[in-house]
């Protein structure tokens, strides 16, 4: 009776411990087609990255009928950094306005500070709601727009929440 009950104990345990981890971004928790690994590319490693992908975004994204992401500019296109953005806005970032509630509803009750990769794809999921209230109207418009104030907000709450916590 002592071992079910541990047993069960221990089974909530790792259930609850890894409640948080890979929730927000599901699809990043695949396993790659040709190996073993995670599909978890991540785009900023550096101060270098991070101005990519400033370039990337900066040089305009074209999104199809089929809502694939791609870079317009064929040079930045053919970079290697530029296969992990596509991976990431293609396979990892929520596309459907279901998704993205569900991640803003995520997020908004989310313990901890984001790690670097969801803080990364929450922006993107960001850029791909603005880009879907732009080219929507009416009803849809205001619930993309919504949506993206969610997610704003979500991320002004992580970037905020070290600066919130109280002294001991």
């Amino acid at each position: 009776l002592n071992v079910r009950r541990l047993l069960n104990f221990w089974t909530l345990f790792t259930e609850l411990s890894t409640l948080f981890e890979a929730v927000l971004f599901p699809a990043a928790q695949r396993f790659k087609r040709s190996s073993a690994a995670f599909l978890n590319p991540v785009l900023q490693n550096s101060l270098e990255d991070v101005v990519l992908l400033y370039e990337f975004l900066l040089a305009e994204l074209d999104i199809d009928k089929g809502q694939r992401i791609s870079i317009k500019d064929e040079e930045l296109a053919s970079l290697r950094k530029a296969a992990e953005f596509d991976t990431i806005c293609n396979e990892i970032i929520p596309k459907s306005i279901t998704e993205i509630r569900r991640l803003s509803s995520r997020l908004s009750s989310y313990p901890r500070v984001l790690k670097k990769e969801d803080f990364e794809r929450t922006v993107l999921t960001m850029v791909y709601t603005a880009y879907r209230a732009a080219q929507s109207q009416g009803h849809q418009k205001d619930t993309w727009a919504e949506s993206f104030v969610n997610l704003y907000k979500a991320l002004k709450n992580d970037l905020m929440l070290p600066y919130n916590k109280q002294p001991s």
